[in-house]
């Protein structure tokens, strides 16, 4: 029996977050948890294409083959918002796994909203931060080489695991602080407090990032 909790559904990639933070999920998604053949569900798409561009732009991606794989072709992935979602699982047959799916489906798009709503505040408590933080740097003394984005890639490090280039590559945005999640850009500011300090005491970089990463927020 199909069954998944909220936080389960975040794990399992129910619901995508694009470069712009807009929610989506894929046909690809909807196949494997409704337990309807890929194709079908594509059809099904292309089929109602004018009534899901109600809800906006039918969006794409062409994927190809896994690496190692023996031929294939390249797979069109549609990405749908909730809306384009909600108004699909209705062209589907009312069988158990689509059922359970649609409730997964709409705690997903619920859990991943708060996640967003929760990012977009912790960024704008973060912009005064950042600003104070680019002022000390350009008046630092000892400032290594490109300051401003080694002090940046040191902090997203600490904050994520992941320099700016990794975050961007794995998550789809446009900057390091917009790839990551709300828990993550807390601790990212927590660490610009906690080193704003350090530079206006004029310590050497290398001393700063070996104090930081002793650091446990």
């Amino acid at each position: 029996m199909f069954k998944i909790t909220i936080k389960e559904e975040i794990y399992m990639n129910l619901v995508y977050l694009d470069g712009k933070k807009e929610l989506y999920t894929t046909n690809e998604i909807i196949a494997e948890y409704a337990e309807i053949d890929r194709i079908s569900v594509r059809k099904l798409i292309e089929s109602h294409k004018e009534d899901l561009e109600v809800f906006g732009v039918l969006s794409f991606e062409m994927t190809k083959p896994s690496k190692g794989s023996l031929g294939g072709r390249p797979r069109k992935i549609y990405h749908l918002n909730e809306q384009q979602a909600t108004l699909l699982i209705t062209y589907l047959d009312n069988t158990k796994p689509v059922r359970e799916f649609k409730v997964a489906l709409v705690k997903a798009f619920f859990e991943m909203r708060d996640e967003v709503s929760k990012f977009r505040e912790q960024r704008a408590l973060e912009k005064p931060t950042h600003k104070t933080l680019n002022e000390v740097i350009s008046k630092w003394d000892n400032a290594p080489t490109m300051a401003f984005p080694t002090v940046n890639n040191l902090l997203l490090k600490l904050s994520s695991g992941k320099n700016k280039k990794k975050l961007i590559e794995d998550r789809g945005g446009k900057t390091g602080l917009d790839c990551l999640t709300s828990v993550e850009l807390a601790k990212y500011q927590a660490y610009e407090r906690a080193v704003i300090p350090l530079i206006e005491l004029n310590m050497e970089y290398g001393v700063i990032r070996d104090t930081l990463k002793q650091v446990q927020l």
